[in-house]
């Protein structure tokens, strides 16, 4: 069989990989401590399971709208204008199944031969993986240690050319935890003033993930871009509903029925039943969004303090997510070398930040999203397998 050339370039999350390779050796036998996969390991809590097993019993088992079920809409709208004190109407947000359509639809209706789209590097690995997808050309947006791992509002501005289509934003990110200051937001945005005809997504998946006392400055907020905006965010890491599949996306005026369209050629809509529980999760008692956060606050400390612990090893205490970004390359040894090793022989798995972007050469990603007994045991493994 012949696939289509554009199949070559498309790539993957490495993230997963490393999951397949930890659970064929658990098989064998060999205990590992999970240190990669960028997923809460609380469960979804007990009222948002009770709102979806109540909507399959009531029988929400049929198509929904493309855009989404109209009360979750407007549930989106309230959280936004709670968060993020920015108001929305219904009509331009479009429910989806899981956090990664908005982005695939986004860069899907930018993308093409000749097009340049602005990235995050190092960042999530599905932003080049489908920028090479459509044929366009990936920019790559340096995000540096000594900067926060924020972007230099200077330097993307000075990477706009006539072909840009796209800027693609994360805050907090991913695998950095780095958070975008308002004041480089605000630089941005006024830089963008001159160039109408470049459009912005936000991915703001872990919008309500910080610490600290740092702010969630989200694209939202900006008037001035509004008809040019995009912003991505669900539920998966928020509320620890990763498996439900139900993310959200808010798209400006003229751009909300192009992203209807490709709902509709892709997925339909979203499911049913999940979109009920998804009300629920943004209506009803945030307590348990603000426990699993305080827990994410302990264990980042501890992975941060435990890190620069290991010979060759130091890492700055994120900001935002549940990612430590750690420097390694005092050890000499490359990140991909470094994640084969630590997870054959130390039994830990963790990701080469090289699986992020080119600029993540020289870096370790670990999740902190694990419990502290086993941060600490995986870190003191690395450390025993280093100094072996």
């Amino acid at each position: 069989m012949k696939l289509a050339q554009s199949m070559s370039s498309l790539g993957t999350e490495t993230a997963f990989e490393v999951l397949a390779k930890a659970k064929a050796l658990e098989a064998q036998g060999k205990d590992i401590v999970h240190l990669h996969i960028g997923a809460p390991d609380f469960q979804t809590p007990p009222n948002i399971v009770e709102a979806g097993r109540k909507a399959l019993a009531d029988g929400w088992h049929k198509y929904t709208p493309a855009k989404g079920i109209l009360e979750v809409r407007e549930a989106v709208c309230e959280d936004i204008a709670r968060y993020r004190g920015a108001e929305v109407h219904p009509d331009k947000v479009l429910i989806v199944p899981g956090g990664k359509p908005t982005l695939f639809y986004a860069i899907l209706m930018f993308g093409e031969p000749g097009a340049e789209i602005i990235y995050p590097n190092p960042g999530f690995p599905i932003y080049e993986s489908m920028i090479h997808f459509t044929g366009a050309k990936a920019v790559p947006m340096r995000l540096a240690e000594e900067n926060g791992y924020s972007f230099s509002a200077e330097e993307v501005l000075a990477q706009i050319t006539p072909r840009t289509r796209l800027i693609i934003i994360n805050t907090p990110a991913n695998p950095t935890g780095g958070v975008v200051p308002r004041s480089e937001m605000d630089r941005l945005v006024e830089g963008l003033e001159a160039h109408p005809d470049v459009a912005i997504l936000c991915d703001e998946i872990y919008s309500r993930l910080l610490y600290d006392g740092e702010e969630h400055v989200s694209i939202l907020q900006y008037e001035s871009v509004a008809d040019r905006a995009i912003c991505l965010d669900g539920w998966s890491k928020t509320y620890a509903m990763t498996g439900w599949r139900l993310g959200w996306g808010v798209w400006p005026e003229g751009l909300v029925a192009e992203a209807e369209r490709l709902q509709i050629n892709c997925a339909s809509c979203a499911n049913a039943a999940t979109q009920i529980a998804g009300i629920e999760a943004l209506r009803g008692p945030q307590d348990a969004v603000d426990e699993m956060c305080a827990a994410f606050d302990e264990r980042r400390k501890i992975i941060v303090d435990e890190l620069n612990g290991v010979p060759g090893f130091s890492c700055s205490m994120p900001k935002g997510a549940f990612y430590a970004f750690a420097n390694v390359k005092g050890t000499g040894v490359s990140s991909k070398e470094l994640e084969d090793r630590f997870l054959q022989e130390a039994g830990v798995a963790c990701l080469s930040g090289a699986s992020f972007g080119a600029f993540g050469e020289g870096y370790l990603r670990f999740s902190y999203a694990n419990s502290a007994e086993n941060i600490r045991e995986g870190i003191r493994r690395i450390r025993e397998c280093l100094e072996a």
